[in-house]
């Protein structure tokens, strides 16, 4: 592919696209779409309403006009519909806790030369943190980006037959969930850290599957997955690892299906030369500025190590799915 030819207009626009981001994740966390959803109001009415200064606030918002986020009729303001649906805490389709999470990461991301330099993590781990905020916009934003994809995967997995899936690092439990309201016969486990039971409990109560949906507490690392499956679903853990990492996770799994298992990995997939797609290759430095050794992996290198780990007829899944992500399925024997 031959590379493009930037002009310094594209280049200095760019370097500033962090401006757009900052304008979001500012309106996000003052939650101004909320409000602006109900009808139009005035700077200064919505100013007092949030507890914040007019004249910033109206700055805000005319900036967000210009992003198209939001409306300006007169001196009134309104949320766009596409803010209504995804950025207002009333909608089911909320994404501010993703964009929340995508917040928490800025500050690693300016000190990525710094990363670049040493070769390690430069900010904590927002799962394995002691920031209550960070771990909460973590784990629900998890939530939204399983909500996005989940109704174009699961219902291309035939899982018919099975009874019992492990859902290993699976957070809030939305993959699990997902799959047994589409499998009426399916019971699964949410295999994860002490501190992500309270959120996945909730997250399972809000769709009513406590009594086929249960939480098990561990590492998947350093600790023992009770109990045995004919299914396991991997999604987006490998890539917070190093291979040696990888390969301990991908044995436990296949450690834990009866013969004759599916194991399902998911993962943002590079290709085999690794220079693309876009978003895995920015997603690996993401890694880089918050991991010891994790990174994205091209697709043969995940076929490879399920290979490793004993898992045969490995295929990936004809999914065409955003920023990358794949589904890779194989048996054990």
């Amino acid at each position: 592919m031959e590379p493009k030819n930037w002009t310094p207009a594209e280049l200095l626009h760019l370097s500033s696209g962090h401006w757009n981001i900052g304008a979001l994740h500012a309106a996000v966390s003052l939650d101004v779409f909320t409000p602006l959803t109900g009808g139009d109001i005035t700077a200064g009415e919505l100013a007092e309403r949030l507890g914040v200064d007019g004249r910033a606030l109206a700055m805000l918002l005319d900036a967000l006009t210009a992003m198209e986020l939001v409306r300006k009729r007169g001196e009134r303001y309104g949320a766009a519909p596409a803010a209504c649906r995804f950025l207002s805490q009333d909608s089911p389709d909320y994404l501010g806790h993703i964009i929340s999470h995508h917040h928490h990461l800025v500050a690693g991301w300016a000190r990525l030369d710094e990363a670049v330099r040493s070769g390690g993590p430069v900010r904590q781990s927002s799962s394995h943190g002691s920031d209550e905020s960070a771990r909460e916009s973590f784990l629900m934003g998890m939530f939204n980006l399983a909500m996005l994809s989940a109704p174009q995967v699961v219902p291309r997995i035939d899982l018919s037959g099975r009874q019992r899936l492990l859902d290993l690092g699976g957070g809030p439990g939305t993959w699990a969930i997902q799959f047994c309201l589409h499998n009426a016969g399916l019971r699964a486990v949410v295999y994860d850290l002490p501190t992500t039971r309270p959120f996945a409990e909730r997250t399972i109560a809000r769709f009513d599957l406590a009594d086929r949906v249960s939480f098990e507490e561990g590492d998947f690392l350093s600790g023992h997955i009770p109990g045995r499956y004919d299914v396991a679903w991997l999604s987006q853990i490998l890539h917070s690892e190093g291979p040696e990492g990888c390969a301990v996770i991908l044995g436990k799994a296949v450690a834990a299906l009866e013969p004759g298992g599916i194991i399902m990995v998911q993962e943002f997939i590079l290709n085999d030369a690794k220079d693309g797609p876009l978003f895995p290759a920015l997603f690996s430095l993401n890694m880089l500025v918050g991991t010891a050794r994790g990174q994205s992996y091209a697709e043969g290198e995940l076929t490879a190590m399920m290979a490793a780990a004993g898992v045969r007829d490995l295929r990936r899944l004809p999914l065409d799915l955003p920023n990358g992500a794949g589904v890779i399925v194989g048996t054990v024997a």
